[in-house]
């Protein structure tokens, strides 16, 4: 694909990796920590909220690492993908589609990235493309649609009972 195009591929992979990380961060160890990670999960109307809670910090750090390293890096955006339809789904959706409203605009933009990143692969500064294990194209939007939908629908059928919170 060229320099310009392997060095964009890295600062999108080291910048979604940061958020992802971030996010997992504040998760555990912002605000309310794990307890008021798994209060505002149960008010979603999530069964086993402080595991919810775990889950969500193990997979948005570990994701982003994945991502920043470059490894494995179509399971990484299937990851970030379905944190991000878990979210939109759950706690966006209602609100309409403008992020300063607490719409899905912001989970949308990540899930997108996620998918797009997944087709385009991780680039030539990859942990992946230097073990010769990348995957791109079609096949790698595929995965990244697939892993990533397949867990979040798993996921709301084992956990998601609005009404419910413990």
């Amino acid at each position: 694909m060229g320099e310009a195009a392997d060095t964009a591929l890295l600062a999108v992979r080291l910048v979604l990796g940061a958020v992802m990380v971030a996010h997992g961060w504040n998760h555990w160890r912002g605000g309310g920590g794990i307890a008021g990670t798994a209060g505002w999960f149960a008010g979603l109307g999530l069964t086993r909220p402080r595991l919810q809670a775990w889950l969500s910090v193990l997979t948005e750090l570990g994701a982003g690492a994945l991502l920043a390293a470059g490894l494995l890096t179509s399971l990484a955006c299937a990851a970030v993908l379905s944190v991000m339809l878990v979210a939109g789904l759950l706690a966006h959706r209602p609100h309409g589609f403008f992020v300063f409203k607490e719409g899905y605009e912001y989970v949308l933009v990540l899930g997108v990235l996620a998918v797009a990143l997944g087709a385009w692969g991780p680039g030539e500064y990859a942990l992946d493309t230097a073990a010769d294990v990348a995957v791109t194209g079609w096949a790698g939007a595929g995965l990244v649609l697939g892993v990533g939908v397949a867990a979040t629908g798993g996921l709301l059928a084992v956990f998601w009972r609005p009404g419910k919170t413990t």
